[in-house]
């Protein structure tokens, strides 16, 4: 596992999501915004605004917060305009973060991820030095349950492929417009699934063995994904269970 998946994984681990809740929420609200005021405040006829009510629903968002987010986006009432952003760069030991955004301030969010990459030791960089190497995939993460069940479950459910990334944990990987479908039908046979969610993969990993490079590219992450304008932050590190453990403390 690496990257944006093993991040999650280590977020979890700390608690750091529950914490941020009330952040999550504001994140989510937005995406429901641009994606309402794309395509229409109808889920059924609007796959992107679809796929955001599912993903809130899964962060535990009410049904009033939801519907509220998308009649902001379809002008039934007042809120703020949205535009999408990415911005791509790269951490300590050539390590590759795409930075995706939704500001009503261009100038404001840049200047505050710009700040962010020179303060810790990474450098931003020029649009497509690194997003060439990043796709749309549907990551579901498994604990418990042998091979078998698992990998059957998974691809009746119409999941592509499914990885073992040690200590009972499995990654399943699926197109991303049926990622919470495919979560279902795995909660449907008793399995635990402990995270699910659109994300963008790398097709290329970068071992990362130094400790103080390991660091600093989790307090990169950090930083990003603190800032109110930045939605996800994907990377293409390859850093151990042990090195993560340690420096995630």
């Amino acid at each position: 596992m690496s990257g944006h998946s093993k991040w999650a994984t280590i977020k979890h681990k700390k608690g750091a999501a529950d914490k941020a809740r009330a952040k999550v929420f504001n994140k989510i609200a937005r995406l429901l915004e641009v994606a309402a005021r794309e395509g229409g405040p109808d889920p059924t006829s609007n796959a992107p605004l679809r796929t955001v009510v599912l993903k809130a629903k899964a962060a535990q968002m009410t049904n009033d917060a939801i519907d509220r987010a998308i009649k902001r986006g379809a002008g039934l009432s007042d809120g703020g305009t949205y535009e999408a952003l990415t911005y791509e760069g790269y951490a300590p030991g050539g390590v590759a973060l795409l930075v995706d955004a939704l500001t009503d301030n261009r100038n404001r969010t840049g200047a505050d991820v710009r700040n962010i990459f020179s303060k810790l030791g990474g450098s931003l960089a020029e649009p497509g030095a690194v997003g060439w190497q990043f796709s749309r995939r549907g990551v579901i993460t498994v604990s418990g349950g042998d091979e078998d069940t698992v990998m059957m479950a998974a691809l009746e459910a119409g999941a592509d492929d499914v990885a073992d990334d040690g200590d009972g944990t499995w990654r399943i990987t699926s197109d991303p417009s049926i990622v919470y479908d495919v979560r279902d039908a795995l909660h449907g046979q008793g399995l635990e699934v402990t995270s699910a969610e659109s994300t963008m993969v790398s097709s290329m990993t970068v071992e990362v063995t130094d400790a103080a490079d390991a660091r600093k590219i989790l307090r990169i992450m950090d930083a990003l994904e603190d800032l109110d304008d930045v939605q996800d932050v994907y990377s293409n590190f390859d850093i151990s269970e042990e090195l993560m453990e340690a420096v995630g403390e």
